[in-house]
């Protein structure tokens, strides 16, 4: 499954009326660490079919970022059943990140 790119416009589509867990990363191209996470989220998105991978450009989409209460990138947040079930700030391997949605 490829990684969707979330807008204020696909956003309740896309993650709120989602039957499967969504791993949400909180990026912006400058940013050194969202450069290092990207190619990961990205092997997560090929690799399980199970979870919906979502990116979200923070200088794109503001108001998402701070619906969110984003305050520093990468942000990874977990959402199943519409609700948060989990969050990591910063740079995180593979494995941290998968286990942030499988628990």
């Amino acid at each position: 499954m490829s990684v969707i790119s979330l807008s204020q416009s696909n956003f309740t589509e896309e993650v709120m009326n989602s039957d499967k867990p969504v791993l949400i990363d909180f990026w912006a191209p400058w940013c050194g660490p969202c450069r290092m996470v990207s190619p990961i989220v990205d092997e997560i998105a090929s690799e399980h079919s199970d979870v919906k991978v979502c990116k979200i450009n923070v200088d794109d989409e503001p108001e998402l970022a701070r619906q969110f209460g984003i305050m520093s990138i990468p942000t990874l947040i977990v959402i199943k059943d519409g609700e948060i079930a989990d969050k990591a700030v910063g740079m995180r391997s593979k494995k941290d990140i998968t286990d942030l949605i499988y628990g």
